[in-house]
């Protein structure tokens, strides 16, 4: 297992909404990040056809774009959400799993750039294409050492 996938398997299984959708990492390398949500009766939005509902797949998508952030950047670093477009295609087909693929497109100091597709038998036949701006705040900082940084004008 490469680096890069290793640590997208981590910051994945830190996030409990994910572990409770059950969400996966298919694969993560310098080209992207492909995980899997698979279906179960919880994230049905309509009962009736048993179609998943649609938070389910932008909390996929969401999470797919941020996680593929740690394929680019060489250190971990916090990037919250700034912005997030999904323009969904057609529903998914019930019973099946969902695969979100997402890449950083751009990165600069501040903002990092991703788009990707939900789909599932053929990433050619997308359910829905995402877009989405994340912030860089630059790596985690333990508060101890940022009180220290700030008192010795180290910040």
């Amino acid at each position: 297992m490469s680096e890069i996938e290793l640590r997208a398997r981590r910051f994945l299984s830190v996030l409990r909404h994910c572990q409770h959708l059950q969400m996966t990492v298919e694969r993560a390398d310098e080209d992207g990040l492909v995980l899997r949500l698979p279906y179960s009766d919880q994230i049905v939005g309509n009962p009736v056809t048993g179609v998943i509902h649609g938070g389910a797949i932008t909390t996929l998508m969401d999470t797919c774009c941020g996680i593929s952030t740690v394929c680019y950047l060489p250190e971990f670093e916090i990037c919250p959400t700034l912005d997030l477009r999904i323009d969904y295609m057609h529903p998914a087909e019930p019973g099946k799993p969902i695969f979100g693929f997402a890449e950083c497109y751009r990165v600069t100091p501040t903002v990092i750039f991703t788009r990707g597709i939900a789909y599932q038998d053929d990433r050619e036949q997308p359910i829905a294409h995402v877009v989405g701006t994340f912030m860089r705040m630059g790596k985690a900082v333990d508060p101890a050492d940022l009180g220290k940084r700030i008192d010795q004008g180290d910040a």
